[in-house]
């Protein structure tokens, strides 16, 4: 039997746009020869909606165009993910749905019975669970078991041994007796090796069940959230049988009885994923957004991290749509414009020097009676260059219809180490959620084939250059010992004492633990960030300001 998955991307609420993506699919794969077509979860609609699920005028323009769709549909059947309008007078009023087209209607439908509500998930919000048993349907004679991403995932335990969900609708198919194949629809997001994951998860579950499993994932950037795609196929034994193309779009055909294994591409660690994830997250944020004509900008200080972020725009947007702006103050080095004009010249984006000296001088003139100032500098004198710099970008946006690129790391925003109002100034955060060390080596990754950073960058010490000698050491522990504390910390969900027990300094914890905590404030104001780890700052983190956060 020959299954194929349709791994596309989606615009969230253009029912129409989706609809016709989901037809084309549908009709090239019937061009090479597939008995069964797959979409994703909430094709239709696009995935995550959030509250558009909320609107009845959406959901019922969803089901419209479900029912055009299903009469496009004759002998070969789709598997379309939609919401489902729950009937019933009792619960939530929609149901994560999946509807089997066939003969021109509307055959079948099966339910999504596991909802997340952890990390960026929250579709309790929205939707009933469907606890009943669900029988495979029917496609050329053989049984076709559907389930609905989360579906498959309760096999998973958290760290403290615990399973999420009381149900398991993978052991509730092995219950119901044998299944010829599996199918499963996805909208699961992206974070560095997580394809590995999946493929390590599917892979058991078909040898428990003993039939093949056909893994459909959307591709695209979402807001913050980055679809990877890499749809795959297993065969019984849990061997890749055929695997789809990573960040993506692309249209995987399998035969579940007559493909050969194939080596599975590793994700785990590899870099060249992640940069093509904050690739893809940036193009499609621009291009779904449709208000930024002219491109993007940004302040390219010299450093590292305003370095990267303009690799990953100009490799996103093309070099011609990038517009650097260095902003040099009274205590920037000349190294800092010369390496900032380099990388400009090296990614063939376009560069403008815009010194900030005279306007820093007269905003001292004019709060002088206000404040006073003080010798040496304290923050509000540094805060002060970096709003000036925060408004000269956001005016040249302004003027030239473009997105201002926020280039802060996810380390300096964890420990608040960032101006409000200044380089916090953003449309979207590239790189807010890569820890600094990680931002060295996908800079170094980046320069592998050609140097596209200067060296100079790369073996500098870090700096903001906001007073004379400044260096990030003077205000936050090394890097080196900075980042794995605040993964543990912040993606790993450890307490001080736990933290501790593993060796790290208590000095040091309690030092970054405070710097996180009072920087909540901060983040709730921040821009959204492209998500590549397991936790990002930004809607799947959600803490108090005002709260004690440790005891």
């Amino acid at each position: 039997m020959r299954i194929a998955l349709l791994q596309q991307n989606f615009l969230v609420g253009d029912i129409a746009g989706n609809a016709a993506k989901i037809r084309e699919g549908y009709r090239r794969a019937l061009s090479r020869g597939a008995d069964l077509v797959v979409s994703t979860e909430l094709s239709l609609l696009g995935y995550p909606p959030r509250d558009l699920l909320e609107r009845r005028d959406v959901i019922a323009a969803q089901r419209k165009a479900l029912e055009a769709l299903a009469r496009e549909v004759s002998g070969i059947p789709l598997v379309v993910g939609f919401a489902e309008s729950n009937r019933e007078p009792r619960g939530a009023p929609l149901f994560n749905a999946a509807a089997l087209l066939r003969d021109g209607q509307v055959a079948e439908v099966r339910r999504k019975a596991l909802l997340p509500t952890y990390d960026v998930f929250d579709e309790h919000r929205y939707f009933e669970s469907w606890s009943a048993p669900q029988e495979p349907i029917m496609v050329a004679g053989k049984r076709i078991a559907i389930l609905i991403c989360e579906d498959i995932w309760n096999g998973i335990e958290d760290p403290d041994g615990r399973r999420r969900y009381q149900e398991d609708p993978v052991e509730m198919l092995g219950e119901q007796g044998r299944v010829d194949a599996l199918v499963v629809l996805n909208g699961s997001p992206y974070f560095w090796g997580k394809g590995d994951m999946r493929f390590s998860l599917v892979s058991a579950m078909a040898r428990k069940l003993h039939a093949p499993v056909f893994y459909a994932n959307q591709a695209g950037g979402n807001d913050e959230l980055i679809f990877d795609g890499r749809s795959f196929a297993v065969n019984a034994k849990g061997e890749c049988i055929g695997a789809a193309g990573a960040f993506q779009e692309d249209l995987l055909v399998v035969d579940s009885e007559n493909a050969k294994p194939q080596t599975w591409t590793r994700d785990t660690g590899e870099l060249g994923d992640l940069k093509k994830g904050l690739v893809l997250g940036l193009y499609d944020y621009l291009e779904k957004v449709a208000a930024f004509p002219g491109g993007a900008v940004l302040g390219l200080s010299g450093g590292i991290d305003s370095s990267l972020v303009a690799c990953v725009a100009a490799e996103a947007l093309g070099p011609d749509r990038v517009l650097g702006i260095a902003m040099p103050s009274p205590h920037s080095s000349q190294e800092s414009v010369e390496d900032a004009e380099a990388l400009a010249r090296n990614l063939g984006i376009g560069f403008r020097i815009v010194p900030i000296a005279k306007a820093f001088r007269a905003y001292r003139d004019i709060l002088e009676p206000v404040i006073g100032w003080q010798d040496p500098y304290t923050v509000t004198e540094e805060n002060l260059q970096a709003r000036i710099r925060g408004m000269i970008l956001m005016a040249i946006a302004n003027r030239e219809k473009r997105i201002v690129l926020g280039t802060g790391n996810k380390s300096e925003l964890a420990v608040g180490y960032a101006t409000l109002y200044g380089d916090m100034a953003a449309g979207l955060g590239v790189i807010s959620d890569l820890p600094k060390m990680e931002v060295y080596a996908l800079s170094r990754f980046l320069n592998r084939d050609r140097q596209r950073i200067p060296e100079r960058v790369l073996a500098k010490a870090p700096s903001a250059e906001l007073r004379p000698g400044q260096q990030d050491t003077d205000s936050l522990p090394p890097y080196e010992n900075l980042d794995p504390l605040l993964h543990a910390y912040i993606e790993e969900w450890k307490g001080p004492e736990e933290l501790i027990s593993e060796g790290f300094d208590a000095g040091l914890v309690e030092r970054v633990l405070a710097m996180v905590d009072r920087a909540e404030f901060k983040r709730r104001q921040a821009a959204p960030g492209l998500k590549v780890t397991t936790k990002a700052f930004g809607s799947g983190r959600r803490l108090p300001i005002a709260a004690k956060l440790r005891f």
